[in-house]
């Protein structure tokens, strides 16, 4: 079975799929690897860390894909390909440095996104000390159904034609791929003229307007389905898909950002679990759901309160982001830099 063995500082690469992801066990005791997968032995002339590098920075930019990668429909990565992949090889002291300076700033980025985590634990920490679990009411607040606090809840339409329709610029169309977890990307955006706009005149976007998810998946951390973000764009400057709720608040007794902070709240996550319909692949969740929706209603100053602390939080986080850009592009440019 040593054929099949893998020991420690082994490479691992994997074959198809997602071709030339790699991993170096690391542990003491060996194992059994599967047909799926290579194993690179090194003979010492090369650090393992230097050619995992190496191979991430030739994934990355597209290279293994492209030069390396056999087959039309699903690509995969065969040994005669594998063992054709020049390496280079710089003293190992030069590897070393190489390996110490882009792990330094992998680490760094790594601790960074943690601490956007602690953030998030953070203020949903503050959230259950303040106002308990939003579904159970423990605390007992007044409760009212979504319905109840908004003046319009709705899904947008998907124009005909589809993606044939988008333009370069224009109004923005905000799809569910673009609403995230207490945040949009506009990274991915699409965009319709003022004619589609104009079709389209209910789901034209308000600022401060509640966007949630209405399809997808419901089994992974970045779930699909149910993801909820404010717009704070200009009113009349963006509108919604099929795939995404409208969801406008119009009431003096809660704010928009503390009716968020509920539907982003981990225990609503899993209510939203629970009411969802549809298939194993791609769950759905009905207008009546949305308007269903049980919201508590602590008192305004309370949730002021809370609203502020939320966004300092938000303001840190931003900043963090931001040093994690700086740092991934830094990293990236020692990888084209050291591998180009």
């Amino acid at each position: 079975m040593e054929r099949y063995s893998v020991r420690k500082g082994d490479l691992l690469i994997c074959e198809g799929g997602d071709i030339g992801r790699a991993a170096i066990w690391d542990k003491e005791e060996p194992m059994l690897y599967q047909n799926a997968l290579h194993r690179v032995r090194f003979d010492g002339s090369i650090i393992p860390r230097f050619c995992l590098l190496y191979l991430r920075f030739l994934k990355d930019i597209g290279i293994l894909d492209s030069r390396f990668g056999k087959g039309v429909t699903i690509k995969h990565l065969v040994k005669s390909s594998l063992l054709s992949i020049p390496i280079p090889v710089p003293s190992l002291q030069e590897q070393e440095k190489i390996v110490a300076e882009l792990d330094c700033l992998s680490g760094i980025i790594e601790k960074k996104k943690q601490q956007l985590k602690e953030y998030d634990a953070l203020a949903q920490s503050i959230f259950y000390e303040m106002f308990g679990n939003p579904i159970d009411n423990e605390k007992g607040w007044d409760i009212k159904n979504l319905k109840d606090l908004s003046s319009l809840i709705i899904n947008g339409t998907t124009p005909k034609g589809g993606a044939e329709v988008y333009i370069d610029s224009g109004i923005m169309f905000l799809r569910s791929q673009n609403v995230w977890r207490n945040r949009i990307d506009y990274d991915d955006i699409a965009y319709i003229d003022e004619k589609t706009n104009s079709s389209m005149k209910k789901s034209i976007l308000h600022k401060d307007d509640i966007l949630i998810t209405k399809t997808g998946r419901i089994n992974t951390e970045n779930s699909s389905l149910g993801r909820a973000a404010i717009f704070e764009g200009e009113t009349g400057s963006a509108n919604i898909n099929g795939h995404v709720y409208l969801i406008r608040i119009n009431s003096d007794l809660v704010l928009p950002r503390f009716v968020l902070s509920i539907l982003t709240s981990q225990v609503y996550r899993e209510y939203i679990r629970k009411v969802c319909v549809g298939g194993i692949d791609k769950r759905q969740i009905n207008k009546e759901h949305v308007e269903n929706f049980p919201i508590i209603i602590p008192s305004l100053s309370s949730q002021k309160q809370y609203v502020e602390t939320f966004e300092a939080i938000e303001k840190q986080k931003e900043l963090i982001k931001q040093s994690i850009a700086e740092t991934e592009t830094l990293f990236n440019s020692c990888m084209d830099f050291y591998f180009g």
